[in-house]
C-alpha cells in the first residue's frame, strides 16, 4: 500500500468508531476538520516534547494545507530530575545545571520541530517553572510578597534568556499576559492544548491558562476552536513502545465521560516523520525509551468536556450535576492507597453555591480533601477574582483565597460518612460568570486522585 493511502488498521478504527460509538466512545466522535490555507494553528505545550507526541501529525497536516503554525511552550521542563540523572549518569542538583538542562530541552524542541517543517521563529518559549504552573494558577496572583519559587532551580523569575519575557516574575499575571499576547498577535483559528483530565499538573494548568486567556480576549479576536489532547492517564496508552500500526484509543478512564472526541488519522509518511521527530528529544528518550514513541500511532486524538450550566433552583432538595473522578497516575502506587473520590456534584440555590463530594471511604486522619473553586467575570480582572481552596481534614474545614486564610460564617459544611457537602455564597466567589473547579484527595502531602477540571456556567 502506498504511503499516501490510509493503512488498513486506520480504516478499521474509523469504521468501528462510527458504527459502534457506544463501545469505544461514550461521547461523540468525529473526524478532525481538514486544515486549509486560511487556518492559523497554535500548539500549546506545557513541556518540550508535548508538542510532538500530542500533535506531531497535526502539525504536518496543517503545514501541507498551507496553514500557519506556531508552537508556544510554557516551561523548559527543567525539573525532570530523573531524566537528567539517566542522561548525565549522575545526580543533577545545582540550579545552574538544571537550568542548562532546560536550555538543552529547548534545543531538542527546535530540532524536533524543524523535522516537521517549523522554523525556530515559529516557536515561542515562555520559560516559566516546570512543575510550578498549577500552583501559580491557583495561588500566585495580585500583589505577592514573593513570586513562586521554582522547586529545584530556586528561581522566582524567568531566567531563560530566550524566553518571551525574560525576568518576568513567577506570578499568574505574567503567564496570562504572555499568553494573551501570543494569541492576540497570532490570531489562531485553532488551538491544540493539553487536556483538563491529564494527571500532570502543568498539563492541566496549560489548559486553564488557555481558557482564561480566551475568555479575556472575547470580543477582541474571533474565537478559535479548542482541541485538547491527553498525554498522562493511568496505564495508558497500551502497549507501550513503538507500535506505528496501532491506533490511539480513548483512555479507559474517559470512555464513559461526556467528552466529544475528534480523531486525526495519519498517513504512514506522517507517522514515520513524527517518529523521527520524537527521537530528537534525546534527554527524555534515554530516560523512558518506550514511552514517547508510544504516541507514534495511526492517529491523534482530541476531545473536550462541555461546560456545565448550573441553574438556580428553589429551596428544597437540590438536583445535582455529577462529575466523575479521574485517578492520579503515580500516587496510589507510591502510597498503597486506592483512588478515593467516587463523584463530585454541583448545584445552586438562591445565591448559594453547593458542592457534594462522595468518597469511596470515610475521611480519616490520613486522608485530606481539597476543593478548588476559581471564578471568572468578564468585567473584573482575573487576578482580582477570588481563588478559593476548601481544605477538609479530620479537624474540620479550612478555607484559603490564594495563600490567605478566609473566615466566613456564611459557609456551611456537613459530613455524613462518605459524603461531604458544602454551601457558600456566590458573593464570596465574586459573583462569577464561570467557575473552574476540581477536587482531590491526598495522603498528607501526596496527592491520591482528583477530578478533571470542569467549567461551570453561572447564568
Amino acid at each position: 500500500m502506498g504511503t499516501r493511502s490510509f493503512r488498513f488498521s486506520t480504516i478499521l478504527f474509523l469504521i468501528f468508531a462510527f458504527l459502534s460509538p457506544s463501545s469505544l466512545f461514550a461521547g461523540v466522535i468525529s473526524p478532525l476538520p481538514r486544515f486549509t490555507d486560511k487556518d492559523r494553528v497554535l500548539i500549546v505545550a506545557p513541556h518540550p516534547d508535548d508538542e510532538c507526541i500530542g500533535t506531531g501529525g497535526v502539525i504536518q497536516q496543517a503545514l501541507k494545507a498551507g496553514a500557519m503554525v506556531k508552537v508556544v511552550i510554557f516551561t523548559n521542563g527543567e525539573n525532570n530530575e530523573l531524566s537528567f540523572l539517566v542522561y548525565k549518569k549522575r545526580p543533577v542538583f545545582q540550579p545552574r545545571e538544571l537550568l542548562a538542562m532546560g536550555e538543552m530541552r529547548l534545543r531538542e524542541s527546535i530540532v524536533a520541530m524543524s523535522i516537521l517543517g517549523l522554523k525556530q521563529s515559529d516557536l515561542v518559549f515562555l520559560g516559566y517553572p516546570d512543575f510550578g504552573t498549577m500552583e501559580i494558577f491557583t495561588s500566585f496572583w495580585g500583589p505577592v510578597k514573593k513570586p513562586f519559587r521554582s522547586m529545584l532551580t530556586r528561581q522566582r523569575h524567568v531566567t531563560f534568556q530566550n524566553a518571551r519575557t525574560f525576568g518576568a516574575p513567577h506570578v499568574g499575571e505574567s503567564i496570562l499576559n504572555d499568553f494573551k499576547g501570543v494569541i492576540r498577535e497570532f490570531k489562531p483559528t485553532r488551538i491544540f492544548v493539553t487536556h483538563p483530565a491529564d494527571t500532570n499538573r502543568d498539563h492541566r494548568a496549560a489548559y486553564l491558562f488557555t481558557k482564561v486567556a480566551l475568555w479575556a480576549l472575547e470580543g477582541e479576536i474571533v474565537a478559535p476552536t479548542l482541541y485538547p489532547f491527553i498525554v498522562h492517564v493511568v496505564r495508558w496508552p497500551k502497549p507501550q513502545g513503538y507500535n506505528p500500526d496501532r491506533s490511539l484509543d480513548v483512555p479507559p478512564e474517559l470512555v464513559n465521560s461526556d467528552i466529544s472526541w475528534s480523531v486525526a488519522p495519519l498517513l504512514e509518511e506522517e507517522t514515520q516523520l513524527k517518529y523521527l521527530s520524537v527521537r530528537q528529544y534525546i534527554s527524555q528518550v534515554k530516560y523512558a525509551p518506550t514511552y514517547l514513541v508510544t504516541f507514534v500511532r495511526t492517529n491523534e486524538l482530541f476531545g473536550d468536556y462541555a461546560s456545565i450550566p448550573i441553574v438556580n433552583q428553589p429551596p428544597g432538595i437540590p438536583v445535582w450535576q455529577n462529575v466523575r473522578a479521574v485517578g492520579n497516575e503515580l500516587a496510589p502506587k507510591l502510597s498503597g492507597k486506592p483512588d478515593q473520590i467516587f463523584s463530585l456534584a454541583y448545584a445552586r440555590q438562591e445565591g448559594n453555591f453547593l458542592v457534594r463530594i462522595v468518597l469511596k471511604r470515610a475521611i480519616d486522619k490520613e486522608i485530606g480533601v481539597s476543593l478548588f473553586l476559581i471564578g471568572y467575570r468578564k468585567d473584573v480582572p482575573f487576578a482580582e477574582m477570588p481563588k478559593l481552596n476548601l481544605l477538609v481534614g479530620f479537624d474540620g474545614v479550612h478555607i484559603k483565597d490564594r495563600r490567605k486564610n478566609v473566615f466566613s460564617k456564611d459557609i456551611s459544611f456537613t459530613s455524613k460518612g462518605r459524603e461531604l457537602e458544602f454551601s457558600l455564597p456566590l458573593s464570596l466567589m465574586g459573583y462569577p460568570d464561570r467557575i473552574l473547579s476540581t477536587a482531590k484527595t491526598s495522603l498528607y502531602d501526596l496527592a491520591l486522585d482528583e477530578t478533571a477540571w470542569r467549567i461551570l456556567l453561572i447564568k
